[in-house]
């Protein structure tokens, strides 16, 4: 039987147990056919419009364990990379001796230990908060079941802090759940750290400069956290006014359109088309649509709106155009292929599941550039 790992051993382990990842190139032209997935007519709030997309079928991912189920449960535990205590496996599963915050914790770097006997699906764009600072994960990946401690790969979202506001670590707040989607590409396709600051600052400066007062905007002002942005109770109310509606229709949609295996969306802000995200089953997406509504709605909040629409059929082009210039590949044997593909005014992200009985692709998200 294999014993839960606590906080305490994340640091010691992670250095001995890191997963095996290994890059290469591909050719391009080689991935999946895409014309089995179909947009429908869009559900339109304000300047944010978002295409159901159905599929032609649909796989088993009941298995498959989220982020905030994992944190809600404490079955996943993240911890800052510095944490240096010797390794104790307690007896009792049911207690996990307090994390020390180290003087080596590093910005983008964070420990994760999966004690589930489910794999764990992460996100690119979900944000985990506490700790040093609040981060941003930066690209999509399974982690085994009871697994070792892993290097989290991270970037931050709180250029202004770095100390321990608190010790623990959970999926962040109702707004901040999922970062918008131009956090989300600075993180996953620049994979760079001053372009998400940079991006989190571009976001805060246009919430503060759509505040309703001063006091408002001095409030807003006076954080550096993305995620106490998004929880701001004015940009909260705001945000779920585009938010709530969409919600309520799409999720009537999908118990609707679950014979015909509802399974993403295309995202137009102001008239553009700006992201997809499609998952393998119904049962993903409705896991998820509560805060990547949020996060499409966080992104027409901050923008400047036009009137402006888009139909059925670019949406549909918008999925089908998955034929790039060139490939990156990264496999970790067994568990999970990522695969980045650059094109043509988009970049595209694949994550597959190699696990037994799988084969297929649990989300597949998509930018246009």
């Amino acid at each position: 039987m294999r014993l839960r790992w606590s906080i305490a051993s994340l640091a010691v382990a992670v250095m001995v147990s890191a997963a095996m990842v290994i890059p290469c190139l591909a050719p391009a032209g080689e991935v999946p056919a895409v014309s089995s997935y179909k947009a429908l007519a869009p559900i339109r709030h304000g300047n944010l419009e978002v295409f159901p997309v159905v599929a032609a079928s649909s796989h088993d991912t009941q298995n498959f364990l989220t982020l905030d189920e994992g944190l809600r449960s404490g079955d996943v535990i993240v911890s800052e990379s510095g944490n240096i205590s010797p390794l104790i496996r307690p007896r009792n599963r049911n207690i996990v001796p307090p994390p020390r915050i180290g003087a080596s914790a590093q910005v983008n770097q964070l420990v994760l230990v999966n004690n589930s006997k489910r794999p764990l699906l992460l996100l690119a764009g979900e944000i985990v908060t506490g700790g040093k600072q609040d981060r941003v994960i930066g690209k999509d990946r399974l982690v085994p079941a009871e697994s070792d401690p892993i290097d989290l790969s991270v970037f931050c979202v709180e250029p202004g802090r770095w100390t321990g506001a608190k010790m623990s670590f959970s999926g962040g707040g109702i707004g901040a759940g999922m970062a918008q989607p131009g956090v989300r590409a600075k993180a996953m396709a620049d994979k760079d750290q001053a372009q998400v600051w940079s991006e989190v600052r571009s976001a805060q400066a246009r919430v503060e400069a759509l505040a309703s007062s001063p006091q408002a905007a001095g409030v807003i002002a006076g954080t550096t956290s993305y995620a106490k942005v998004m929880e701001n109770d004015e940009v909260k109310q705001k945000v779920d006014a585009v938010a709530a509606p969409m919600q309520r229709d799409y999720q009537s949609l999908i118990k609707q359109l679950r014979d015909r295996n509802a399974v993403g969306v295309v995202v137009a802000v102001n008239g553009e088309i700006i992201w997809a995200d499609v998952f393998a089953s119904t049962n993903l997406l409705e896991k998820y649509w509560p805060k990547l509504v949020r996060s499409y709605a966080a992104e027409a909040y901050v923008s400047r709106a036009r009137d402006k629409q888009v139909n059925v059929k670019a949406a549909q082009q918008f999925l089908e155009e998955l034929e790039g210039r060139h490939e990156t590949v990264e496999t970790e044997p067994g568990l999970y292929r990522h695969t980045e593909i650059s094109g043509d005014g988009f970049r595209a992200f694949e994550l597959t599941s190699l696990l037994p009985k799988t084969g297929f692709d649990l989300h597949v998200a998509k930018m246009a550039e």
